[in-house]
């Protein structure tokens, strides 16, 4: 048996990745489509293959070269599109005159094609397409012997026409299939098959059964292919088995980033797994320092979640399960003495990561800047709040020019009180998990060198929780005690810097919120608007604040352009 993998296509759905990668070269569990369907053929029994390639055939090509595969394959490229049914006409000469399979480059299959291939010759049509139920592409009718009568909607007016199933991509074809398609034309094999029951033939199908099937020509159906071949394997890591229960995923709630979590059970079992999205170049992202800094905290004995598991091309990461428990949901209805306890123990837990974390960190693991830099206040914190909180989300007149002396001067103002340490950056409750008393640290690849006071802005400043100034000033006189126990500082340095850490911090939330209920449609982030807003005020009036006099104004300004904008 000879077979011809269909891979000339352009994988538009899989866009822009594709643009660099051909779909038959998408790695799933590390190995690429085109080696797994071969090994698969191989295993089948055939003894010769063709691939066809058009789109990025040169880079098919090249991959099949390097490798040292059991039996010959070949590739021929398509100068033009010819369709699934003009690219079998095409390598005519390839598959001789016997019957031979045909299968797309981009299905995932457990399937025994062996069993298909000996169905095949053991009747005596032209072709064998092998069906089964799949509700979301469920189009060919059959009729009550399992023939095909029709490849679209409207054969089920047909009075033969008894069920309807999906085609899986894998056929068994019969030569006489190449008198019915034109010489250098595009036609799909659909198209031929239609051609074919006309003329009198019958296309058989074959329905295997407690069979798996994934079409990955989606970024979605790719995901999910990448997820079920990962997730055991990031059990076995976990759990030092294999899951016998079968898996189920259960979508949690987001965050402000386009990551999707879900959680994943087998059992009594569960991981935590994190959607980064297809990453298909070689640049540091999101998910390389998310490995990279996770890692290195969880060394330091630093209370994070542990990484299992990862597939950086599909962008999955599996974690460590720490629940449901937020620190914002941990301390809701909690009295005074209880919310300064629970808030003593993160700051115990922070300052370690500060401290600790920052020994042997490695900058080049940070995926936009590798500390705490003037420009990255400026351009994220400043001008997002100018740019995507006065502008975006109020709509006034004010950009980030008219404040710009100021912004420079809170910049540099920030920095030189700064002290220095590992900056998770986004330390609010909602990045705090807390489960059995015991409290960690969520969402750090954002991490850098930076100051430690930023951190305690971010957690005591935090809109989502609100606390009481007098709560902040006890924890502010709290972190600061315990610092002192760990690295030299000098106070009234350390407080300078919090106090404007707490501004360049407000100034970046104000600018998510608005970025994040405007553009990305998370309208539930406007709730937290008017306390971060509140908030700045406050800090503001502070006497050391008095130079920013611009600034305040316009706050001022931007408290009242809320106010009307709530009240229509």
């Amino acid at each position: 048996m000879k077979a011809l993998i269909l891979a000339a296509g352009f994988g538009t759905r899989l866009l822009p990745h594709t643009q660099t990668i051909p779909k038959a070269l998408f790695p799933i569990a590390g190995r690429p489509m085109i080696d797994i369907i071969i090994d698969q053929l191989v295993e089948s029994g055939c003894s010769e293959i063709m691939i066809n390639a058009h789109h990025l055939h040169e880079k098919i090509s090249s991959h099949v070269r390097s490798r040292n595969y059991p039996i010959p394959v070949h590739t021929r490229f398509e100068e033009k599109i010819l369709g699934t049914g003009g690219a079998i006409k095409n390598v005519s000469d390839f598959l001789e005159d016997r019957p031979f399979l045909v299968i797309n480059s981009d299905i995932l299959s457990d399937i025994n094609l062996r069993a298909v291939f000996e169905y095949h010759i053991g009747h005596p049509h032209p072709a064998t397409l092998v069906m089964h139920d799949y509700p979301e592409f469920n189009s060919v009718w059959l009729d009550a012997q399992g023939f095909v009568v029709g490849f679209d909607p409207n054969a089920k007016n047909r009075p033969d026409a008894r069920s309807c199933i999906a085609f899986t991509g894998i056929q068994i074809v019969n030569p006489v299939m190449m008198d019915f398609i034109p010489e250098n034309q595009f036609i799909s094999s659909i198209d031929v098959y239609g051609k074919m029951i006309r003329s009198g033939h019958k296309i058989a199908t074959y329905i295997p059964k407690d069979h798996y099937w994934r079409d990955i020509g989606s970024p979605e159906s790719y995901t999910m292919a990448a997820l079920e071949k990962t997730a055991p394997m990031a059990f076995l890591k976990a759990y030092g088995k294999i899951p016998s229960a079968p898996m189920s995923a259960e979508l949690l709630a987001g965050d402000g980033s386009d990551r999707k979590w879900y959680r994943i059970k087998a059992g009594n079992d569960s991981l935590v797994m994190a959607d980064h999205g297809i990453k298909s170049d070689d640049a540091i992202s999101e998910i390389n320092s998310f490995l990279s800094i996770g890692r290195h905290l969880f060394n330091h004995r630093i209370s994070v979640p542990e990484i299992y598991h990862e597939d950086i091309f599909a962008g999955l990461v599996y974690l460590e399960d720490l629940g449901d428990t937020s620190l914002q949901l941990a301390v809701s209805g909690k009295d005074h003495h209880q919310i300064i306890s629970l808030y003593e123990s993160v700051i115990d837990q922070f300052l370690r990561m500060a401290v600790h974390g920052a020994r042997s960190f490695d900058t080049s693991w940070t995926y936009q800047t590798s500390e705490y830099t003037r420009e990255l206040i400026l351009e994220r914190e400043c001008r997002y709040f100018a740019d995507a909180f006065l502008t975006g989300y109020l709509n006034l007149d004010i950009g980030f020019g008219p404040l710009s002396g100021e912004f420079h001067n809170l910049a540099d103002l920030a920095l030189k009180h700064s002290v220095k340490g590992f900056m998770h950056r986004d330390l609010q409750s909602r990045n705090i998990m807390v489960r059995d008393s015991c409290v960690s640290f969520i969402d750090f690849q954002g991490g850098r060198i930076g100051p430690i006071q930023y951190d305690l802005a971010s957690l005591l400043m935090d809109p989502y929780v609100n606390l009481p100034e007098s709560i902040q000033s006890h924890l502010v006189r709290y972190c600061l005690k315990q610092l002192q126990t760990m690295i030299e500082i000098n106070a009234l340095k350390f407080i300078s810097g919090y106090g404007f850490c707490t501004v360049t911090r407000l100034l970046q939330a104000l600018g998510a919120f608005g970025y994040l209920s405007r553009v990305k449609g998370k309208k539930y982030f406007e709730s937290y608007i008017p306390v971060a807003l509140t908030t700045l005020q406050k800090q503001l009036d502070a006497p050391e604040m008095k130079i920013f006099i611009q600034l305040k104004k316009t706050v001022e300004e931007a408290a009242m352009r809320l106010k009307e904008l709530r009240k229509n």
